[in-house]
């Protein structure tokens, strides 16, 4: 029997998150066939890591158009469009409903390891583009199977990749062995058995950006709770006048409430900071930890580490195709520009498409968190027109593949999460709430005690 001709092969879309799951959408409503493949038992996998957490972009911001056109006829209305998700909230009352109207297009349990092109490693040139990827994937129950497509869309996202606690990028010496005592997560303190992990302990949380605010928040309010309860909050450079975010004059009100918060632990004696502290090793002294920095400073011992210092994308199953990777950001060579974190916010960001995500191989796509590579800031608006892009380019509508269908709105325009159970009110950021918008100030001694994890 005949193979099937490449154009009549299913598009294979890696992951079923918010944007993997957009990418599906679109995909049917161009008349494509769409694979997708979640390693995880459900949709949103990665999302339900973090379902503590409360995202900084409200519901109107995080529902994809050609999904809710999918999910009309089921009878499935957005939530309120002006209050702020978790990420709980986001999988089980979008996330999931969308999968299930995706239906057996989604095959859960199924681990991408490799994609190439059938019959040619990265090296051969002959009839390459004219050649059906095949993916490779390995199931739940260790079996192995190949999937021919016709495209490829990586929306795996970064999320299994957080960046090591070593300064170089790479793990610190004695980081591995003492895995029992590090978190690469904000904890969620709700779960009993995660409280009573940092309760009356001495933490390390490593990092400075949102997540590690959340942290300190967190742990700071515990503080309140539970004595002997303290932070030492490791920063690798001082801090100046933008270590605790904009604060008052942050567009983005939920995430100035997340800095105020965290400088307040800090005001408050909960959390001690430590400055210019690149770590190099991690040691042992007894039950407790000590780090130990370039310059040969030691931390006083802890009793646990949290490191929040970024993510980073998984290139592994992709070392047979070919990539067009900027060499920092490890993003799309034309994408990289428009996002880099020294010149831009995530408000500064452009809507793109197909032509800056485009490789040197054809027809195979990196979407999402994963096309930002490196870059700490990322908005689900900006992946929903990623996909749509793409998924014209591949039904040959390339004027609508090059059209800019996205105008981002003026509040709330930036990705992140906030704190977890703070009420919807707190969370709105009112006019001119957005990177864009003019400055707005948002209550921050509104969050109950037992409501102060969030960021991802």
């Amino acid at each position: 029997m005949n193979a099937p001709a490449t154009h009549q092969l299913p598009v294979v879309v890696i992951g079923a998150g918010p944007v993997g799951l957009a990418a599906a959408a679109h995909l049917v409503e161009r008349g494509l066939e769409p694979l997708v493949l979640e390693a995880g038992p459900s949709a949103g996998t990665a999302v339900r890591d973090w379902a503590h957490v409360r995202l900084f972009s409200p519901w109107a911001e995080v529902t994809d158009p050609a999904a809710e056109k999918l999910l009309a006829p089921t009878g499935w209305v957005r939530p309120d469009g002006g209050t702020y998700p978790t990420g709980g909230d986001w999988a089980e009352q979008y996330l999931q409903p969308l999968a299930d109207v995706v239906g057996d297009k989604i095959r859960y349990g199924a681990t991408v390891t490799g994609v190439a092109r059938a019959g040619r490693d990265r090296i051969v040139d002959a009839d390459r583009d004219e050649q059906p990827f095949t993916v490779h994937i390995e199931l739940a129950d260790g079996r192995e199977e190949r999937i021919s497509a016709r495209a490829v869309i990586d929306a795996s996202g970064t999320w299994s990749i957080p960046s090591p606690i070593g300064a170089d990028g790479l793990p610190a010496l004695g980081e591995k062995a003492a895995a029992d005592r590090i978190s690469y997560r904000v904890p969620d303190l709700r779960d009993p058995l995660v409280r009573a992990r940092y309760a009356g302990r001495r933490t390390a949380v490593v990092g400075s950006g949102a997540s590690a605010f959340t942290a300190l928040a967190s742990l700071a309010d515990l503080a309140e709770e539970e004595p002997g309860t303290h932070v030492a909050w490791v920063l690798r450079r001082g801090i100046g006048a933008n270590t605790f975010g904009g604060g008052e004059a942050d567009q983005l009100p939920a995430r100035g409430a997340l800095g105020l918060r965290a400088k307040a632990a800090v005001e408050a004696g909960h959390a001690s900071a430590v400055t210019g502290f690149r770590t190099q090793a991690v040691e042992r002294d007894g039950d407790r930890l000590v780090l130990v920095a370039e310059d040969g400073r030691h931390l006083d011992p802890v009793d646990e580490v949290v490191v929040l210092t970024g993510f980073r994308p998984d290139l592994s199953f992709l070392s047979e195709v070919r990539l067009g990777l900027d060499e920092r950001l490890q993003a799309p060579i034309a994408l990289a520009p428009l996002i880099d974190p020294n010149v831009h916010s995530c408000g500064t960001v452009y809507p793109h498409g197909v032509n800056e995500l485009a490789h040197p191989e054809q027809d195979l796509y990196l979407v999402g968190m994963k096309s930002y590579g490196r870059a700490p800031t990322f908005l689900a608006l900006t992946g929903y027109e990623q996909v749509r892009s793409i998924a014209a380019a591949l039904a040959g509508d390339r004027d609508a593949a090059e059209r800019v269908e996205l105008t981002l709105p003026e509040t709330g325009v930036c990705g992140g999460a906030g704190l977890y159970d703070a009420p919807d009110t707190a969370a709105q950021g009112g006019e001119g709430g957005g990177c864009c918008g003019a400055p707005s100030t948002l209550q921050i001694d509104v969050v109950t005690p037992a409501a102060t994890s969030g960021g991802c």
